[in-house]
């Protein structure tokens, strides 16, 4: 059964849409390794004190911030609370906007947005009377809306008691995701790449450019289906685990093959566009 992490509702206007927020990642396939001592013993962390040479119970830790060398400022967890944006379990859309504007850049987290309607109606009344709920309706319309505009929301939000979060609502199949952003002072500028704001722009001529359109057009698929990529690495781990459980030794051999310099930038682009496309490459899996 899939849990919520947060319920509240979406407003925008005078709508208010009551929602859950699913994660979007699966997490059941992650491998998570725990570190053990050469003779198999588990290893156990404690939070130590260098200077009063002792371990330190979780009941006396304290939030610190070093202003300086080894002086800190401690923050009690009420001044924390004194700043608080209150939280009112409300996404407030400030806005929309082209979907095509959101840059992934600014996306941390995605997350499912699911209609919420447990508190407007029993379960017993929602079997005997089957019919949408005005929330049902208004939620159904923003998905309909933003698919129909292909337009995104962006609003504000506070989460599980962290700090006020700038996030972004979007159209997905048949229901909403919500996107988490990054403040755009928490991207690193791309000047503080010196390789990229300090490097010279090389003159790229008509025959260069006409080959790297044919390239990318020779290497666009119809259809993007995700399905068709999988993680190797993680296949390979779990056939590892199972053999290393049952005694056995999984040889893997790997050949790592170093990539070739460009040398001759247009016979480069010459031969790669010798290649298969993808649409060639999948109608052969296919058949």
């Amino acid at each position: 059964m899939v849990s919520t992490i947060w319920t509240g509702s979406i407003s925008f206007g005078l709508v208010n849409v009551p929602v859950k927020l699913y994660t979007t990642i699966d997490t059941s396939k992650d491998f998570s390794f725990n570190q053990l001592d050469k003779e198999g013993h588990r290893i156990r962390y404690k939070k130590w004190c260098p200077v009063e040479e002792r371990e330190v119970e979780y009941s006396e830790i304290k939030k610190g911030y070093e202003i300086a060398k080894d002086q800190y400022v401690v923050i009690e967890t009420q001044d924390i609370e004194k700043i608080a944006v209150e939280s009112t379990r409300t996404i407030n859309i400030k806005e929309f906007i082209d979907e095509r504007e959101l840059d992934p850049l600014f996306v941390e987290k995605s997350y499912y947005i699911a209609p919420d309607s447990s508190d407007k109606r029993s379960r017993k009344k929602a079997k005997a009377n089957p019919a949408p709920t005005v929330q049902d309706k208004a939620y159904s319309l923003l998905v309909k809306v933003l698919h129909d505009t292909k337009k995104a929301a962006i609003g504000k939000v506070v989460l599980r008691g962290e700090k006020e979060r700038l996030v972004a609502i979007r159209a997905y199949q048949r229901g909403l995701v919500l996107h988490t952003l990054h403040y755009l002072n928490e991207i690193k500028p791309l000047e503080a790449i010196t390789e990229i704001s300090e490097a010279k722009v090389p003159p790229i001529d008509e025959k260069e450019r006409s080959l790297g359109h044919l390239l990318v057009e020779n290497l666009t698929s119809k259809d993007f289906d995700i399905s068709r990529y999988h993680d190797e690495y993680t296949d390979e781990l779990e056939k590892l685990i199972n053999a290393k459980a049952k005694g056995k030794v999984r040889v893997i051999r790997q050949v790592t093959k170093e990539p070739q310099q460009t040398q001759d930038l247009i016979a480069a682009l010459k031969a790669s566009l010798e290649q298969p496309s993808p649409s060639s490459r999948n109608n052969r899996r296919k058949d």
